[in-house]
């Protein structure tokens, strides 16, 4: 497979789960009831009004990651439009720490208990640590390692499509309750995500990438 046949499969789906999660939120379960449910036996208790709206920071933040990171892959946008490139990096790293406040606010009541809590307050903080750190690589105009550190950045904006994944393989298939199931689709999906993230770098990023020259409007 080649690079551009990889960033429409992501690009895709990364649009397709944005679709998804929106429907999900807006239409078919506007107050999560379903997610719910499966939130018992709670160390905290849950303000379900303020929960709902945080959880709604949380998609909106989520889908702006998604879909900015994934524009900003395109070598089109970089060669064509740079300032676009630019602004769009932006708005993934203000989305990426937006995922990652609300988040942390929503972690404690996670299903699971004190152990999912705790793998998704560190996620997110070695979420954050690799989106500054992309960054700091092409403030230092360090184009390639700004490149492999968007990629392990990146990865993880799919954190939650790879969770639902594996806790429908689990529970569906293996027979697993929907805690268990869940708890181990977390930690499964740090690890999955990262070796993810390593083995599209090592297929498709090895080659040093050249930075193509702004595009000048005729006029200018």
């Amino acid at each position: 497979m080649s690079g551009r046949g990889l960033y429409r499969i992501v690009a895709a789906l990364a649009a397709g789960f944005v679709v998804w999660t929106l429907l999900n939120r807006l239409v078919f379960d506007p107050q999560a009831a379903s997610f719910l449910s499966h939130k018992t036996a709670l160390a905290h208790p849950l303000r379900l009004p303020v929960w709902l709206r945080v959880l709604d920071i949380h998609i909106v933040a989520a889908c702006l990651a998604l879909l900015a990171g994934a524009l900003n892959f395109s070598d089109r946008l970089l060669r064509n439009h740079r300032l676009l490139h630019r602004v769009t990096g932006y708005v993934y790293i203000v989305s990426v720490l937006a995922v990652c406040v609300t988040s942390g606010y929503m972690a404690p009541y996670a299903t699971g208990g004190r152990a999912v809590s705790m793998a998704f307050n560190l996620m997110n903080m070695a979420w954050i640590a690799m989106t500054v750190t992309a960054l700091v690589q092409i403030r230092r105009r360090r184009v390639d390692k700004h490149r492999r550190w968007m990629v392990r950045s990146y990865a993880f904006c799919f954190t939650n499509l790879s969770i639902h994944a594996l806790t429908w393989t689990l529970t569906r298939l293996l027979g697993l309750s929907y805690e268990a199931g869940y708890a181990s689709s977390v930690f499964g999906t740090i690890v999955l995500l990262g070796l993810a993230a390593e083995l599209v770098i090592r297929l498709f990023f090895r080659t040093p990438f050249r930075l193509p020259p702004a595009k000048v409007d005729a006029g200018a």
